[in-house]
């Protein structure tokens, strides 16, 4: 198992819980944390014993955005020493190019969240304010503490969202309600965020993981995790097709290929009989061939 500085790796019934784990800066994000975030990404997409991941916070804070530690110069990439930039430009072949320290790291992990092959529930625990609530935009299910306080507060820090956050943010709570928050940079409040469309519902602090465990093991204990794995893509990458036909490909080829599998086999058999399925394909070895298929567009 892996070991972070920056997060807690645990596993336990199938379900990943990962934690940032800087509870003196409010689990503030540095490069550390990025790096680390993307290669425990990276190994929890390797082990079928993990079907789910929670996110979350140490301490007070969920995550409380960029560390600002570096003062006036923080976003100023130009006046970075050297070593900073060619660490940025280094994330494991993540970015190529003269201009790959560029990159904003927020960005980088919302991507590897997007293409991560698990669903992702963001227990959002405390404070969530800028890429503490933008790296959540592409994980599938947000649920918040009474004590959450949320905000995208680019322009009140004379920048603008990152982590993808303009292509996420609309998707999951409309245009109107992104530019609202994001125009205003004000911090709100978790019944405000479940109002928006952010978040799935509130808790109080106590409750709040034994949730996300819940929602994590109903699909732990229940699914197929290749029927899962395929559901995640085609539901976030439909969202960018400019025609329902797109959809009806990758549904026609799912039904096709995963319907000649085991799991397809046990789900229909344990119905029958009254009995829960024993799921035994593996996302590591049974995922049908066309996957993953973003780049066709059509049938071969």
């Amino acid at each position: 198992m892996p070991e972070f500085e920056t997060l807690r790796y645990e596993i336990e019934d199938q379900v990943l819980l990962l934690t940032m784990n800087r509870p003196e800066r409010l689990n503030a994000f540095n490069s550390q944390m990025q790096r680390e975030f993307l290669e425990a990404l990276d190994h929890a997409d390797t082990d079928d014993e993990i079907r789910a991941v929670i996110v979350t916070g140490e301490g007070r804070g969920f995550c409380a955005g960029a560390d600002l530690s570096k003062g006036a110069e923080t976003f100023d990439y130009d006046n970075q020493a050297e070593e900073a930039k060619a660490d940025r430009a280094s994330t494991e072949g993540r970015q190529e190019g003269s201009n790959a320290w560029l990159r904003d790291g927020g960005g980088l992990l919302s991507l590897r969240i997007y293409e991560f092959n698990k669903p992702i529930i963001a227990a959002i625990n405390g404070p969530a304010v800028g890429v503490g609530v933008t790296m959540t935009l592409p994980m599938d299910i947000r649920i918040a503490s009474t004590q959450a306080r949320i905000g995208f507060v680019f322009s009140r820090r004379g920048i603008v969202p990152e982590a993808c956050s303009s292509y996420f943010l609309p998707r999951v709570v409309g245009v109107s309600k992104a530019l609202e928050w994001a125009y205003s940079g004000k911090v709100f409040d978790a019944d405000e965020a479940l109002s928006g469309g952010l978040i799935r519902s509130v808790h109080e602090p106590e409750d709040l993981l034994p949730t996300a465990r819940a929602i994590a093991s109903e699909i732990a204990e229940n699914t197929s995790a290749i029927s899962v794995t395929m559901i995640r893509h085609m539901m976030w990458r439909m969202l960018g097709a400019d025609h329902p036909m797109e959809a009806h490909k990758v549904d026609s080829r799912g039904i096709f290929h995963l319907g000649r599998g085991a799991d397809a086999r046990e789900g229909v058999v344990s119905f029958l009989e009254k009995r829960p399925a024993n799921f035994t394909m593996k996302t590591s070895e049974d995922l049908p061939e066309f996957f993953p298929w973003w780049d066709e567009r059509h049938f071969e």
